[in-house]
């Protein structure tokens, strides 16, 4: 027979905060305690919290973090190439040496950032194992 661990209904569990796990995520800590890193390296979410020991490989952001940077950088940037070419139209070379660059530097420095935000939602709202019930699906027993 197998047995299966139950997590104790959502209704039961006290809530979690969300819009401070979010801000925790945005500064790159633990969504829980707001102490430990979130990261070992640039995206690579850390097993368990150094400081309070929550886990946090249950995280699945997956495409969203890249897609909401694109999203942000995209906006910030077409936006300043059309104020720029409506008021100076300066050559190419200028859009190209200013653009480019940054374009680089925000989506470097807001990809981890909003991936850190996704993780804290993800942990406010229970998701993906972190409110003790995994992704799994539950097999069907008469196919035994």
């Amino acid at each position: 027979m197998i047995e299966f661990e139950v997590a104790p209904p959502a209704e039961t569990l006290p809530k979690r905060d969300i819009k401070m796990s979010m801000l925790r995520g945005w500064r790159q800590k633990c969504p829980a305690c707001g102490k430990g890193a979130l990261y070992g390296k640039y995206l690579k979410v850390l097993d368990t919290c150094p400081a309070c020991g929550e886990e946090l490989f249950h995280q699945r952001a997956d495409d969203a973090p890249p897609y909401f940077t694109m999203v942000v950088v995209g906006h910030v940037v077409i936006g300043g190439v059309l104020v720029l070419e409506k008021a100076f139209a300066p050559p190419s070379w200028v859009h190209l040496a200013l653009w480019m660059p940054l374009t680089v530097a925000l989506s470097l420095v807001l990809l981890p950032r909003v991936k850190g935000t996704l993780i804290g939602l993800q942990w406010a709202l229970r998701m993906h194992g972190f409110g003790g019930a995994t992704d799994d699906p539950v097999p069907d027993p008469s196919a035994h």
